[in-house]
This record gives C-alpha cells, structure tokens and sequence, in this order.
C-alpha cells in the first residue's frame, strides 16, 4: 500500500517531479496560450511564401488575401462559440447561402428596403441555428448528426427557393456597401473586413469578461461539472448556436457585397472552411480550450498558404492537400497540449 508522502521510486522521477522538461514548458505555455502556435505558423508561412515569390508582399495581393479572408473568418467566429462547447456546425455555410438569398431576392423582387432585408435575414439564420440548438439540447442528438442533416435540409431550402436564379443587385443598394472598399496605404480594404475585424472584438470581450463567456468554456470543458456548478448547460449550449445564428447574417451580408449579389454556389465550402480555421487557429474540437483570436489567424493560415502556394505555382490539389496536412497537424497537437497537467 503507498501513501501520498512515499518518495518517489527513482532519482529520475524526482528530476521530473520536482523540475519540468522542455517539452513539458513548451506543452504549458501552448495551453497556456491556444492562439500562439496558429500566429507562429502564420509567422513562418509568410516568411517563407515572401522568399518563394517577390509578388506575395505586393499591395495587390495582399489586398487579396484580406478580402478573401472576410467571409470564412467571419463564419469562423460563429463556429469557434459552437465548437467550445465541444459541439461542432456542418451547416453553418448552408444557413448563410440561404440567408443571403432571402435576403438579396427580397431587394431585388419586392424592392423591399435593404435595412428590413438585413433583419429578415437575421430572423433566418438565428431560425434555423435554433433547429440546431434546439435538437442538440432538447432532443439530445449529438451536434455532428444534427448539423450533418440539416446541412442537407438548408441547403434543399436554398435551392428550392432560388429556382436556379442568379442575382445581381445594384451597385447602390445598402446591401452590396459591405463589398465597397477603402484603402489604408497600398492596400484596399473592404467594409466587410471591417464588420469581421468587429465582431472578432465583441466575441473576445464577450469570452473573456463576461458570465456568458466563462459558462461556455465551462460548458465545453466538462458539462457534467459546469450542471452540478449551477450552471445551466442546456441554456448555454441553445445561446451558442443562436449567438451563432447572428454571425451568419453578417456573413451572409459579407457574403452578398463580395459576389455582388447572390447564388447558391458561393459559400458552396464554408461549412469545411470555417471548421478548418478554427481547428488551425487552436480551438480544440474536444471543446472548452481556444480564443476567438486564433480562429482569423486560422483563416489568414488557410488563404496564405493558398495565395502563396498559387504565386510559387503550385498544382492547386497539392495547395488542398497541404491545408489536409496542416488540419491533421493542428489535431495532433491539441491532443499533445490538453494532456498538459493543471
């Protein structure tokens, strides 16, 4: 029988036990810090792409990638409230493309004002992100067979709804104003990144200084101990896919100023993309580990490294397959990380 004051068995455990390894302060800071080892990545990815081709630094391009980072980013921050609670969206671009398309068809058919557009559309996606929530909290369907069946469902709306059409609206409409752009030196920048750049804000003050955003970690975490803590988790988890529900409509707003308009093929893979960035971005799939911060810098990861891939002429299906490596490396090492000890 042992006892908590044995010692321990060898002087290479008390080495261990009484100071920590490299690997093991590194393991700590990483958990520590969840967005750190997304920013080195970008870090290094910029470095790289910069020495592969002397256009990635180019105003123009860069311009490009900060444009193209808007939409998925912006979805991104929807996923990342979902994921925390260890659940997980696959419809989450179905529910935008469909928004979107309410929202653009009403200005278009009915000249309806684009301000009363802007609220239907968010009346949509807080809708049917309130299916999801309600099936996973209320019914007790794990996230991954709700989202993956509703994913189908929204998706069928869509379709059903757009009978085929293809809509351009006027470039004076309210609702293309977040395609317009302004520029900050060398580099155009578009309302819409701007909107994203907000929400991010709001998202990390809301994790991080508020009740709501504590209970979601907690939730995340464990939900069995954040119950019998007094916290309501069904509550918690419904508020996370209806908070999500908002972000999408921005999105889809995002979304509508970048194709100026709407069709059902664009957003076509937001669903993996939002998801991809935030697992790059050090959000754990296991829920209850990651910042919002490290979702843009996820999504910055993903357009990088194929806009950087692109200019140094790589095949496009190997700049897919480097984005399936970089996924499969971010698991990996979220697993190594949350076996840190407290």
């Amino acid at each position: 029988m042992t006892t908590s004051l044995e010692a321990p068995e060898s002087a290479e455990d008390l080495l261990h036990h009484g100071k920590p390894t490299p690997a093991q302060r590194i393991q700590s800071v990483l958990h520590a810090y969840p967005a750190l080892s997304p920013a080195i990545v970008l870090v290094l990815a910029c470095i790289v792409f910069s020495i592969l081709s002397s256009r990635f630094y180019q105003p123009s391009n860069l311009s490009i990638v900060v444009q193209q980072v808007a939409v998925v980013g912006t979805l991104a921050v929807g996923q990342t409230l979902i994921i925390l609670t260890a659940g997980i969206d696959l419809s989450i671009g179905a529910i935008m493309v469909l928004s979107s398309f309410v929202m653009a068809k009403l200005a278009f058919d009915n000249q309806v004002p684009a301000v009363i557009c802007l609220l239907v559309g968010i009346v949509i996606a807080v809708a049917a992100e309130a299916v999801n929530g309600l099936l996973v909290t209320r019914v007790n369907l794990p996230p991954f067979i709700v989202t993956l069946g509703t994913l189908n469902i929204f998706t069928a709306i869509a379709l059903i709804y757009a009978k085929g059409q293809t809509i351009t609206l006027s470039p004076n409409t309210f609702l293309v104003w977040t395609g317009k752009s302004f520029s900050i030196g060398s580099v155009n920048i578009t309302y819409g990144v701007v909107l994203m750049i907000l929400l991010y804000l709001i998202a990390a003050y809301a994790l991080r200084y508020t009740a709501w955003g504590r209970h979601l970690y907690a939730t995340g975490d464990d939900q069995e101990a954040a119950r019998l803590a007094g916290i309501n988790t069904k509550r918690v988890l419904f508020s996370a896919y209806a908070v999500a529900g908002v972000v999408i409509a921005v999105a889809a707003w995002i979304l509508i100023g970048r194709v100026n308009g709407a069709d059902t093929n664009s957003g076509i893979n937001a669903n993996l993309e939002s998801i991809t960035a935030v697992v790059i971005g050090g959000t754990s799939l296991f829920g209850g580990r990651g910042v919002v911060i490290g979702s843009l810098i996820g999504a910055l990861i993903v357009q990088v490294f194929e806009n950087g891939l692109a200019l140094a002429g790589v095949d496009a299906n190997y700049q897919v397959f480097a984005i399936g490596v970089l996924v499969i490396v971010a698991v990996s090492l979220d697993q190594w990380i949350r076996r840190v000890k407290a």
